[in-house]
């Protein structure tokens, strides 16, 4: 087997198990998002102001998660470019 291409499988499987990875964390900070809304929908002893922190503070989060992502993807798009040439 070519090393290019051994190298190329090995990326390969590392970008799906991190794509499934993340995928699966997504999914447990959305279900753990409902939650605490639902929570916070209850808690009517918290003002405004912190129900807007909470909000702005998941926002910035999944901000975040976002550009993690992304970063990771272009970082795996350069190492397939490489390996392409």
């Amino acid at each position: 087997m070519d090393q290019k291409q051994f190298f190329k499988q090995m990326i390969d499987f590392n970008r799906a198990t991190f794509n499934n990875s993340f995928n699966t964390l997504v999914m447990l900070e959305d279900q753990t998002e409902r939650l605490s809304t639902a929570i916070l929908d209850q808690a009517t002893w918290l003002p405004e102001e912190g129900r807007k922190a909470i909000k702005d503070w998941v926002d910035t989060y999944k901000k975040g998660r976002e550009e993690f992502k992304k970063a990771v993807e272009d970082s795996y798009n350069k190492v397939d470019e490489y390996f392409s040439s």
